[in-house]
């Protein structure tokens, strides 16, 4: 498994049913930055309704079991973590986080999914043999949130 969803969608009728979880790892910095809805003011604030956004949406179009992990730095550490959705707070680069989480993953084999729009982490994690996806594959009708 290895390549891009874009936000286009996770999956379909003909996507593979799984047995194991996919790994679904979300990049909160950049998938909050994608909406200028003035997260700056309240980083943990705007981690925590992405979170609550994920417990409460999931993945969707994706079928099979998945774990969402939303991986959280700097001002959004702190954020715990809910039912359906693991929140990891990284102790420097949010990025380094993500690359590690997926590793792990991977060397076990399993699938996994990084949610981010940073090119260069793109580029990382597929190297691992993980897909990516864009903000919108998460966000979804959260870009409502930009006008309030």
């Amino acid at each position: 498994m290895n390549g891009s969803r874009d936000g286009e969608g996770t999956g379909g009728a003909d996507a593979p049913v799984r047995d194991v979880p996919l790994l679904v790892v979300v990049d909160a910095a950049n998938v909050v930055g994608s909406v200028p809805d003035g997260w700056w003011r309240d980083r943990r604030g705007a981690a925590e309704r992405l979170r609550d956004h994920l417990a409460a949406e999931g993945l969707p179009g994706c079928p099979g079991p998945v774990e969402l992990v939303l991986v959280v730095e700097g001002g959004a550490r702190g954020v715990e973590s809910v039912p359906g959705v693991r929140v990891e707070a990284a102790p420097g680069s949010g990025d380094d986080r993500v690359v590690e989480l997926v590793e792990r993953a991977r060397a076990a084999g399993r699938p996994c999914l990084a949610v981010t729009a940073d090119r260069a982490l793109r580029r990382r994690v597929t190297a691992l043999g993980a897909e990516v996806a864009g903000p919108r594959t998460v966000r979804g009708s959260r870009r409502r949130d930009a006008d309030g």
